[in-house]
């Protein structure tokens, strides 16, 4: 998989073609949030790329860190492009945020938050290794449970 960071003006760190309608929404949204929470990579926004059976590169997916680690914690969030779920890119996209932010910083607690229901999101998270922390009442998303993944 290519993981392709989303600049702070919602441009693609590198030129790329055939972004799918989604992924121009991703661009958008992204750059908005930049402007509330600020640009620091490598805690930003990506567009994930892979390539099919028969080798053709497709826009699958978007992942991020919601914002740079504060007071030791960061956290991650994930969302496959819908013709491609359920084929284990999630779980990539995941497990690649873990990554950079133990690359960068392996004291960090990692959090996510997913809808306060039993789902694929929830499977993703106990397979990487993050336990329920609880539930969490948010201002814009309601009720919502909340996963940590403590540093190693």
């Amino acid at each position: 998989m290519k993981f392709v960071e989303i600049l702070k003006d919602g441009s693609l760190a590198e030129p790329t073609a055939d972004l799918p309608e989604v992924a121009s929404g991703v661009l958008c949204s992204t750059r908005d949030h930049y402007g509330r929470t600020g640009f620091s990579p490598p805690w930003v926004g990506y567009i994930v790329q892979s390539n099919d059976a028969t080798g053709a590169a497709q826009w699958v997916g978007t992942c991020a860190f919601t914002a740079a680690p504060k007071d030791g914690r960061v956290e991650i969030a994930y969302f496959t492009f819908p013709d491609f779920e359920g084929r284990g890119i999630a779980t990539q996209m995941a497990r690649k945020l873990l990554e950079i932010a133990r690359q960068n910083d392996s004291t960090l607690t990692i959090t996510a938050f997913t809808l306060a229901e039993k789902n694929a999101s929830n499977s993703i998270l106990k397979k990487l290794g993050f336990d329920f922390a609880g539930v969490v009442e948010h201002p814009e998303d309601g009720t919502i449970w909340e996963w940590t993944r403590p540093a190693n």
